[in-house]
């Protein structure tokens, strides 16, 4: 492991790390619990640690959890390149068939939900099952910008502000990553988070080069709206998924607006799952773990999700 970090990013708890390679890569996993296979996917400004709640919870319920640092974060590989969906989306199938899998239930939150999403379109086979959190379907989140640009939450404006050169890292890193824990209290429901949750997403962001490499998805997500990458990743996203679908929203979220994510299940032609869940914002796996662990629970455990 690298020596640098360690502290930050190789937490103890009832789950084990390693490396894993996929897609020219090498990545950090955090895994516990045996079963059918489900990948966790973070999103922004977070790393693995986001699913602590699920890797203990899941795993007791009888599943194998995993759930990688994304490339550029926590304790993976950081290249220079390779901050687009598609390549994310190949790390994450790539990653599937490292750990010895066909295919595997994927959940993916934030920027991780919009890779799950990625990965269900260009890699179908890949995805057993789909469970999206706070994140609309691409084409969905495309449409609620372009109809409302000012009214689709606080995200629009960050991505926007990210788009500048080295000044946004500064920023993002002043006072030990001072603006990572004023990002997770304004896009959360009241009380969360703690003191010292927010001082472990500020010291994983503090890592070398994670700050850069989390920005760089942000600027490749708007600088190829335009370019030919995006215009044939627009297009590839109107495969309809054909994976049974979870979807799950804070009400509470002024990050992405519920109203931004409602209506995604129109890229779906598997049963789809659409929940609310009450007095959460944008992070409602760590807000209210009990009650999105039920959510995802009964629905793994259902054979026939509903549509």
């Amino acid at each position: 492991m690298p020596s640098r970090g360690n502290a930050a990013i190789y937490l103890s708890g009832p789950w084990s790390h390693r490396s894993v390679s996929a897609n020219g890569t090498r990545f950090h996993v955090a895994e516990s619990g045996d079963g059918p296979l489900v990948l966790f996917l973070h999103g922004f400004p977070e790393f693995w640690w986001t699913w602590r709640q699920q890797l203990s919870s899941l795993s007791e319920a009888g599943f194998r959890v995993v759930a990688p640092d994304l490339r550029g974060y926590g304790g993976s590989d950081k290249p220079p390149r390779g901050y687009d969906l598609v390549t994310a989306a190949s790390d994450a199938a790539g990653l599937i068939r490292s750990l010895g899998e066909a295919n595997a239930v994927v959940v993916g939150h934030d920027w991780g939900g919009l890779i799950a999403w990625t990965m269900a379109a260009y890699f179908p086979k890949v995805v057993r099952r789909l469970a999206v959190v706070s994140m609309p379907h691409p084409l969905r989140l495309r449409s609620a910008v372009l109809s409302d640009p000012l009214g689709q939450g606080r995200s629009i404006g960050f991505a926007l502000g990210f788009q500048l050169p080295m000044w946004p890292e500064r920023q993002l890193l002043r006072d030990g990553a001072l603006r990572v824990s004023r990002m997770l209290s304004a896009w959360s429901g009241p009380g969360w988070p703690d003191a010292e949750t927010a001082r472990r997403y500020q010291d994983a962001m503090c890592v070398p080069q994670v700050a850069h490499s989390a920005l760089e998805y942000h600027r490749w997500y708007l600088r190829s709206r335009l370019r030919p990458d995006g215009l044939h990743y627009n297009r590839m996203m109107r495969t309809p998924i054909q994976a049974p679908t979870l979807h799950l929203h804070g009400a509470l979220d002024p990050c992405v607006l519920p109203a931004a994510a409602r209506g995604s299940g129109v890229h779906v032609e598997a049963p789809y799952r659409w929940r609310l869940i009450d007095g959460a914002g944008h992070f409602p796996h760590e807000e209210v773990p009990e009650r999105f662990d039920l959510e995802l629970r009964s629905w793994l455990e259902d054979p026939e999700p509903e549509r």
